[in-house]
């Protein structure tokens, strides 16, 4: 082989480094690269920050509070520490206070969002419901978390893996800063295992919700990626393996209305 033939031949590692698909990650149906990723979701969540809890109601009619209500009850242990990824305005860790509160009890909760302007909400609302204690707000990146390992007894994240630069990462730290039998709970959308309700809810998702969500929070372009990062997350089973890969025992998932969403839980070993 001579020397130009030796300078032609490349191996696929580095023909990829030389291509624009090595760092390609999903925004909805399109392919972006990480960093692109990162601030087009920035940007959505800063856009409707605001008006992002009202949009909840109105595209679950309500539904979207039972389902939350059903995943902050598989919180036993309510005098422990509780880390809340992705918590954004703080509707899993202001209920999880409430439960708390109805027991006499005040859990340590840490919510962490990489979105500042989510997080404003959050502390606006936990200030309005008088929760001023063992409540603390933090913008971090829930693929470095700033936590040393073994810190927390539960990890929660609502509605907030399927945006993440890499859900792999983002189990994998989950499961460090757990403490040893710690709980990782996660609430997601996920498949319609019901053949009458999948195409009515896919009509719902992309005709109407896009629709709603302009008129509402004036940003069509948002609810219309959240259809579409719904359809390109891991379904139930695959994202059950995601979760055992990283480590986690007793892994096992609960579908919440037809599949529509799904509580995912495991332990730390």
């Amino acid at each position: 082989m001579d020397e130009k033939d030796k300078k032609d031949e490349k191996t696929f590692d580095e023909k990829s480094l030389d291509g624009k698909n090595l760092d390609k990650k999903s925004f909805g149906f399109e392919k972006v690269t990480s960093k692109q990723k990162r601030s087009l979701v920035d940007n959505i969540f800063s856009d409707v920050s605001a008006k992002y809890d009202l949009m909840n109601d109105l595209m679950s009619l309500g539904v979207h509070r039972l389902w939350k209500n059903e995943f902050c009850k598989m919180i036993p242990n309510l005098d422990s520490k509780i880390i809340d990824v992705a918590g954004g305005t703080g509707d899993i860790s202001l209920r999880i206070k409430e439960n708390a509160k109805n027991q006499n009890k005040d859990p340590h909760i840490v919510v962490c969002d990489i979105n500042p302007d989510m997080l404003e909400v959050c502390r606006a609302r936990a200030i309005d419901n008088n929760i001023l204690t063992n409540f603390d707000i933090l913008t971090c990146d829930a693929e470095k978390l700033p936590f040393p390992d073994n810190s927390f007894d539960y990890y929660t994240i609502a509605f907030g893996i399927r945006n993440m630069i890499s859900i792999e990462k983002t189990l994998a730290e989950a499961y460090r800063v757990l403490k040893p039998t710690g709980k990782f709970l996660c609430l997601e959308f996920s498949k319609v295992q019901n053949d009458v309700v999948r195409p009515l809810y896919d009509f719902y998702s992309f005709k109407l919700i896009p629709s709603i969500g302009q008129s509402i929070a004036n940003n069509k372009d948002a609810y219309k990626y959240l259809a579409e990062s719904i359809r390109m997350f891991p379904d139930q089973e695959d994202f059950k393996t995601m979760i055992q890969k990283s480590g986690f025992s007793d892994v096992n998932y609960k579908n919440l209305s037809f599949g529509i969403a799904a509580i995912h839980y495991g332990f730390k070993n």
